[in-house]
């Protein structure tokens, strides 16, 4: 059987919510960086990777790393490296993303055109030949610089972690999907607590929730790069880890997961997407203004991805948001709230310092987690 060591980028600041991810799975970090985990697995490990995790971009297979302070030594380490390990001679390769932090060699075009010389090179000698068709499967590879220090990566995902396939329709600015799922991990939630969105968009808050509370794998439901690379993983580990998920569903639990947005053409865009995710009957969605936000009971959440500059231009309508947020929440009683924003006078306008912040980057953009802790409620007998 072989081994692999895996590669699974993340937003920045979320790195410790993807390895308590990965040891769930029962597998072993070796590196925690800035934006990715490494872990050792097998084929079986690609797999679950890829359906399983919530909070990854993609699930990268290393195939090596060296030291590079130039191009020639750019061109000789990628050379070096045993692709045809992973290739086959017919397989189209190239380098769709080249990224680069504080490393001599810098360019990203100028990296993908060495290393693709390189990569030719290599095959050619392995498979001694000088023609290459590249009319087989593809191979997209994806390298990272740090300091010098040059990884090289097989994308065994294609299309981002974060596309899980339900959400067809979308609202302005969503929340990605794992970015949302992973936000939720950071809260001490759970499946039979109340949680309201009073900005819910297109449901993604919600939606992430109810399929975590219903056990439902992310990944259930979509297509990845390694389902047609027979070779290194056989169709059989895909169709047993889809079993075994499918099995670990339960759908009979009850939840109070609710989602509020002012404008009802939005929220019926929430309940077709809760549909596709297969949680629709687990979500109350709701055309309601957050001035009216309110529950009976206590000891529930607030999780939500309110409006920031970048959304409404408007700095007194974004204070005047946040205020009534504040002002709603102070009204409900012994409850959490948490807040991803950008919007930098945030605690000033809720009336109140978050207990916690965690700072994430939600693409280029940086933005904080304010965690406001509510009381926790009695043990139960």
């Amino acid at each position: 059987m072989t081994h692999y060591e895996l590669v699974a980028p993340c937003h920045m600041g979320l790195e410790a919510v993807l390895k308590r991810e990965i040891i769930d799975l029962g597998y072993d970090i070796t590196e925690v960086a800035d934006g990715r985990v490494t872990f050792a697995g097998d084929a079986d490990a690609v797999v679950r990777a890829n359906i399983g995790l919530r909070t990854a971009e993609r699930v990268l297979i290393k195939i090596g790393s060296f030291h590079a302070e130039s191009y020639e030594e750019l061109f000789q380490g990628t050379k070096a490296l045993p692709l045809e390990e992973f290739i086959p001679v017919d397989g189209k390769f190239w380098v769709t993303k080249a990224s680069t932090v504080k490393s001599k060699v810098f360019s990203p075009s100028d990296i993908q055109r060495v290393m693709k010389k390189a990569m030719v090179d290599r095959m050619s000698q392995a498979y001694h030949t000088t023609v290459f068709e590249e009319n087989g499967l593809e191979f997209p590879i994806r390298v990272f610089l740090y300091k010098d220090e040059v990884t090289v990566t097989l994308d065994s995902t294609g299309m981002s972690l974060h596309k899980r396939g339900y959400r067809r329709l979308e609202s302005q600015a969503p929340i990605a999907e794992n970015l949302a799922a992973a936000l939720i991990m950071l809260t001490p939630w759970r499946k039979d607590r109340i949680l309201i969105d009073p900005f819910c968009g297109s449901g993604t808050i919600p939606i992430e929730a109810a399929m975590i509370a219903a056990n439902i794998a992310p990944g259930m439901n979509r297509h990845f790069n390694a389902e047609a690379w027979t070779h290194l993983i056989t169709p059989q580990n895909w169709s047993d880890v889809r079993e075994e998920a499918m099995e670990d569903i339960d759908l009979n639990i009850e939840t109070d997961i609710q989602g509020y947005d002012i404008d009802s053409s939005v929220i019926e865009i929430a309940r077709i997407n809760a549909e596709k995710a297969g949680v629709g009957d687990l979500i109350h969605f709701q055309a309601r203004d957050v001035a009216k936000l309110s529950h009976r009971k206590k000891y529930g959440f607030v999780i939500t991805n309110p409006p920031y500059g970048e959304r409404i231009g408007d700095k007194k309508e974004l204070d005047s948001l946040y205020r009534v947020l504040g002002e709603r929440y102070k009204e409900l009683d012994d409850w959490s709230m948490f807040m991803i924003t950008s919007y930098e006078k945030a605690q000033e306008a809720i009336g109140k310092k978050a207990d916690k912040n965690r700072k994430i980057y939600n693409g280029m953009i940086k933005t904080y987690f304010y965690q406001y802790l509510g009381a926790k409620p009695p043990r139960r007998k």
